[in-house]
């Protein structure tokens, strides 16, 4: 009699823990308040019989690049009559050159500037040496060339307003912008 009474009791227990509620096809509903259909579809099982998902797979490399490079200088400086890019510049190259060789559909003008000494045919001259002094230092870090435009505008777009040699040391420089 224990045995019949036991067998009963652990048949109501679990008869109480089942659930009649299909998983495979619950209604799911988006935000405008539509319910969205989520049946399975055989069609997307492959020959493992493991499902494919829709869901686009995300490149944490690439996240990272992105991340980095919206926090990451895009103007090299230069010394007063110089096109020589200056050691503290170099992990900017580079940190460009990893990001434009991570994708090489992305393409950049390096703009050269100049401060307001100078001639103005000079001014292009030593804006347009600036510009290619970063363009082959990326083409050096293994970024293509097709990737890459110079362009020098000389004085005519200054940084920084004025004659101080602070104003003039922030408008000796190549900006790196991406199109």
């Amino acid at each position: 009699m224990k045995r019949i009474v036991l067998s009963m009791a652990v048949a109501l227990v679990l008869t109480a823990c089942g659930s009649s509620v299909k998983l495979d096809k619950v209604p799911v509903e988006d935000k405008s308040g539509a319910t969205v259909s989520t049946t399975t579809d055989a069609g997307k099982i492959d020959g493992s019989g493991v499902a494919k998902s829709d869901v686009a797979s995300v490149d944490l490399e690439k996240a990272k690049l992105d991340a980095l490079m919206k926090s990451t200088t895009r103007t090299v400086y230069f010394d007063y009559d110089s096109f020589v890019i200056r050691p503290e510049f170099q992990s900017v190259i580079e940190a460009h050159a990893k990001f434009l060789k991570s994708d090489k559909a992305r393409k950049v003008t390096l703009e050269g500037h100049t401060d307001e000494r100078g001639g103005r045919e000079y001014n292009l001259a030593l804006g347009q040496k600036r510009s290619e002094a970063v363009r082959k230092a990326l083409v050096l870090q293994g970024v293509a060339d097709s990737q890459l435009e110079a362009v020098s505008f000389g004085k005519e777009k200054p940084a920084v307003l004025g004659n101080s040699e602070a104003a003039m040391e922030k408008n000796r420089r190549t900006e790196i912008s991406y199109r």
